[in-house]
């Protein structure tokens, strides 16, 4: 492990998936604004990467999520916590921030409380979706809680923990007028499968089909798959291929942090997850599908307390957007939801105007930095 200067401001920030990623590196930013005697050390990310002080490990990269296949990657948690168990014997950081990623943080968030080590999480799990049960274990263990929706606030204090609702750190991204199409250009279709490989395999055949069913129709139809930076073009051009033939050349990749493609599509196949609350926030019309092992599904449908799988539905209490799950996830069911909202503008405007409820109930843009004012308040 990198050599680390002693300071007592050392902190130590652990996210394990793409969005946490994101959403982390930009806390990192603005900690680093707001006090450069900051050290951060993280776990995470290509972005985290960028704009910590020592990076130890890309968990990002491993990918582990669900019920299985965290299992898999065992032995790799169990190095990465003795990692972090020298770390905070040696360095004894002021603070431990987790974001997200509970099957791996709450482990350190463990290791943290039993050192006396004060601990924030940004972006808790969403504990009211499945197994309400880790709310009073992540009210134990932090110090705070920076929830993402304002109801978190009230299921925390519930449970004996300090919550704050600072606002939806998407709202510091999103831009707040995103681009638009100019008028007369082809239908756009975005395929947003998700940033995972077992995602990928399972929903990038599907919605690439659905696509192709759409360009029968309209041939000029344009498509672009939505992609992360840690699943390169030569891991992803095959997989087109394998989804259509020519689809490698027809649908163009797009990575990007500006949102200047994604605000200017007609319609989007989603994967459930942040994307589609990033859509929302776009004001692209979407549906939304998910297929999973078997064996996830089965425990999913007992532990999941919540009738929806979109965040935007989950807000609005009601279907604003089609959800196909499993076995309703097929080809003809996505290319029939995607000709009823295209071969439909009234559908397509209200489903734009339930986003805007989405919307108000995020709060304000500044979400990073509020955070990073509040942990670095208690660091001075």
């Amino acid at each position: 492990m990198a050599q680390i200067a002693s300071t007592t401001k050392n902190v130590l920030v652990v996210a394990g998936d793409p969005s946490g990623d994101l959403h982390a590196a930009r806390l990192i930013k603005a900690l680093e604004e707001k006090d450069p005697e900051i050290c951060v050390t993280s776990i995470g990310g290509v972005r985290m990467r960028e704009v910590s002080t020592h990076f130890i490990y890309n968990l990002v990269s491993v990918g582990a999520v669900g019920f299985a296949e965290p299992f898999k990657n065992f032995f790799l948690w169990l190095k990465l916590i003795r990692l972090v168990r020298r770390y905070l014997e040696e360095k004894k950081p002021a603070c431990v921030i987790a974001v997200d990623f509970y099957g791996f943080n709450h482990q350190i968030l463990g290791l943290a409380a039993h050192r006396k080590i004060p601990a924030y999480y940004y972006i808790s799990p969403q504990v009211w979706a499945s197994r309400p049960g880790r709310a009073k274990a992540i009210a134990r263990l932090t110090k705070e809680i920076f929830v993402i929706f304002p109801f978190e606030e009230a299921i925390y204090a519930k449970a004996g923990g300090r919550a704050k609702f600072l606002g939806h750190p998407l709202l510091d991204i999103i831009p707040e007028e995103p681009a638009k199409k100019p008028a007369g250009e082809p239908l756009r279709i975005g395929l947003l499968p998700g940033s995972r490989r077992s995602e990928l395999e399972r929903h990038l055949p599907l919605f690439v089909q659905a696509f192709y069913k759409i360009k029968s129709v309209h041939a000029d139809a344009k498509g672009y798959v939505f992609a992360v930076p840690e699943f390169p073009d030569e891991k992803l051009l095959p997989m087109l291929a394998d989804a259509w033939p020519g689809a490698e050349e027809e649908i163009e990749i797009v990575r990007e942090s500006d949102y200047a493609v994604r605000g200017t599509l007609d319609f989007a196949f989603t994967a459930s997850g942040t994307a589609t609350l990033e859509n929302a926030l776009l004001g692209v019309p979407m549906l939304v599908a998910y297929k999973m092992p078997r064996f996830t599904y089965e425990i999913a449908k007992r532990v999941i307390t919540v009738p929806y799988i979109s965040l935007v539905n989950v807000l609005l209490k009601r279907p604003a957007v089609k959800e196909l799950i499993q076995e309703k996830a097929t080809v003809d069911q996505l290319s029939q939801e995607a000709f009823s909202v295209l071969n439909n503008p009234s559908k397509a405007e209200a489903m734009r105007r339930d986003y805007k409820a989405v919307r108000a109930m995020l709060g304000e843009k500044g979400v990073a930095a509020r955070a990073a004012e509040r942990i670095a308040a208690v660091l001075k």
